[in-house]
């Protein structure tokens, strides 16, 4: 598929089409002045979900902007996306996010069945060079994209103040309660918490976490 491996993989998860218009548009500095200059700092390729809606439509429209020239592969479950010149397989399919470099389609009909496979290809593509998790808003299939990312022993950086997941996840860091998933991966020692308004300081713990992992290879 023209996608080189052997090179540092951010992973973004997050808000998809439970994120509202405000939200996302809360969200584009930080995208566009924190996760995209680390990435393109470290050459890295950026893996999500592929979509056309929340965080992923926001990365793809920051990329195109920017002209930037990382690579951005979404991994989507093919039950549930509408490819360009196909018919939708069901009523909730979503279309894909035109900006993407790369799309991988894997097995599954229902919304989460790209989870697995969104860690796969991640480690697949770093082949043992660093890479890290972003996490930007989300749903209760971002509690699952998290949990595989710290399992999987990747930094998870949650941007606090990004709402819903995020949010959880921030407040149990503090608070040490709350939603068990949120407590679960609030206490793993893989994840950091970066602010929403310091866009500067997520490109710094994007760029550190990666930096730490060469540097530790």
């Amino acid at each position: 598929m023209g996608i080189d491996v052997g090179r540092a993989v951010v992973v973004v998860i997050g808000g998809a089409g439970g994120m509202s218009d405000d939200a996302a548009d809360g969200l584009t500095d930080v995208v566009r002045d924190g996760v995209l200059p680390a990435v393109e700092r470290h050459g890295a390729t950026v893996i999500d979900g592929g979509t056309d809606s929340g965080v992923m439509r926001l990365i793809g429209r920051a990329r195109a902007a920017a002209g930037a020239t990382f690579l951005l592969v979404g991994v989507a479950a093919e039950g549930t996306v509408t490819v360009p010149g196909g018919q939708a397989a069901q009523d909730d399919a979503a279309a894909l996010e035109p900006h993407h470099t790369h799309v991988i389609l894997v097995p599954g009909t229902q919304w989460g069945d790209e989870s697995s496979w969104i860690a796969k290809v991640a480690g697949a593509v770093a082949g043992g060079e660093p890479s890290v998790t972003v996490l930007v808003n989300g749903g209760p299939i971002a509690f699952d994209d998290a949990t595989r990312s710290v399992a999987d022993g990747r930094s998870l950086l949650v941007v606090a103040g990004s709402g819903r997941a995020a949010d959880a996840i921030a407040d149990a860091r503090t608070s040490g309660g709350g939603e068990r998933n949120a407590v679960t991966i609030a206490a793993s020692p893989f994840t950091e918490i970066v602010a929403l308004d310091d866009p500067a300081a997520v490109a710094a713990a994007v760029s550190g976490a990666l930096e730490r992992q060469e540097a530790g290879r």
